[in-house]
């Protein structure tokens, strides 16, 4: 349990103390990421967006062009009421 500094000094040693085992610290091995992994998953999730954006775009020209909820669920591999609640809008329904 870490008892908290009462004086200036006491803060200031608490300080230097931080800071010296900031400095001093070298990572192990296990503890060493691979930057590779965070690019391809930040990638990864905006090419989602991009693709969920798309979709939506989709659904909404399909809708005005008279397709049906049950149709477009089934292109996107869901039932058709699924479908609604997720990319619908309230004059769609």
């Amino acid at each position: 349990m870490m008892i908290m500094p009462r004086t200036v000094q006491d803060i200031l040693d608490h300080a230097d103390e931080l800071a010296k085992r900031f400095e001093d610290y070298e990572p192990s091995r296990a503890e060493e990421r691979d930057p590779q992994v965070f690019t391809e998953l930040r990638q990864a999730i905006l090419a989602r967006a991009d693709a969920e954006r798309s979709i939506k775009e989709a659904v909404s020209r399909g809708r005005k062009d008279g397709y049906s909820w049950s149709f477009i669920g089934s292109l996107i591999g869901t039932s058709g009421e699924a479908a609604r609640q997720r990319y619908g809008h309230k004059q769609d329904a």
